[in-house]
């Protein structure tokens, strides 16, 4: 199955990040549960942590850490969902 691509990410001083899908769903991933984990301690601080971009499809920071696409999409909290895509979307 094809998750949806991310298409912009920002990231927020509590760690977590607000993404955007290319399906119109939004979503809220919550990165603390990982940041003490192998490369993932890279982005512990905030100022690395900040330095979050799209990068094929999926988010990637500066220092080297990224995230499967379908991990993303599957561990994001949903805040909406655009109307034309109630019916065939997977929950955010």
């Amino acid at each position: 199955m094809k998750y949806p691509a991310v298409v912009a990410v920002s990231a927020h001083q509590d760690y977590t990040l607000h993404i955007t899908f290319d399906n119109g769903e939004v979503g809220l991933l919550d990165m603390t549960p990982y940041l003490d984990f192998g490369i993932f301690s890279r982005i512990k601080d905030p100022h690395s942590f900040a330095k979050v971009k799209v990068s094929f499809d999926t988010v990637e920071w500066e220092a080297g850490a990224d995230l499967d696409p379908e991990f993303v999409y599957s561990k994001c909290k949903k805040l909406n969902k655009s109307p034309q895509n109630l019916s065939t979307s997977l929950p955010c």
